[in-house]
């Protein structure tokens, strides 16, 4: 019993509401980890402010999910699916209760690696014949192993093909430049919150159809 009560406390967490769209003001659980980051509530008001109806009916993928806040806040806003990849096991059984809870047909959650799973993610989308938004939000706060999980986020942005995406997003500390093209990604616009940016790549090609 005590060991199971120590295990709870281990991963502590709070509450914040869906902010727009069909289940606005639902409560999902945030993880109060460092390894998850969760989107602040003004950034992400920001980031769907900034996509507004071009969610409508587009898949989103949500890299580095956590509790899958920003997946769940585009099904909200019209979405037709989302995939949310998260690593941490005590964090991706917070992922599957707040899908349960607001979308359980709209979002896919994968359990595992995401620089490994979003492979698998992006063959499905093709497969589909799809274009999708795709939202990245590495631990680039944890300084070990900082630099390698940024080159390896740069590598999965140079996988994406323009043929098969609306748009790029990535949340990075401020300090961090990014490149201005990755593959077949331009940097369209950014947008900054302090300590945290929000990067926006589009595709080349995607005006086009």
């Amino acid at each position: 019993m005590s060991m199971s009560k120590r295990k709870k406390s281990k991963l502590k967490s709070y509450t914040t509401p869906i902010i727009g769209g069909e289940f606005k003001g639902k409560m999902i659980e945030i993880p109060a980890i460092s390894t998850t980051r969760s989107s602040k509530s003004i950034l992400r008001e920001s980031l769907f402010n900034t996509l507004q109806f071009n969610l409508i009916d587009k898949v989103f993928v949500e890299v580095f999910a956590g509790s899958g806040s920003v997946g769940l806040e585009a099904v909200s806003r019209g979405a037709s699916k989302a995939w949310c990849i998260e690593k941490n096991r005590e964090v991706y059984n917070i992922l599957c209760s707040n899908v349960q809870k607001v979308a359980p047909t709209k979002v896919e959650t994968i359990w595992g690696d995401s620089f490994n799973e979003f492979k698998t993610v992006y063959k499905e989308i093709k497969a589909l014949n799809q274009k999708a938004y795709f939202y990245f939000d590495p631990p680039f706060n944890i300084r070990e192993g900082m630099e390698d999980i940024y080159n390896k986020t740069l590598k999965l942005l140079e996988s994406i093909e323009a043929s098969h995406c609306e748009m790029a997003i990535i949340e990075h500390i401020t300090n961090i430049d990014m490149p201005k093209e990755i593959g077949e990604l331009t940097l369209n616009r950014k947008r900054r919150f302090g300590k945290s940016t929000l990067s926006y790549y589009k595709a080349v090609q995607s005006d086009e159809s």
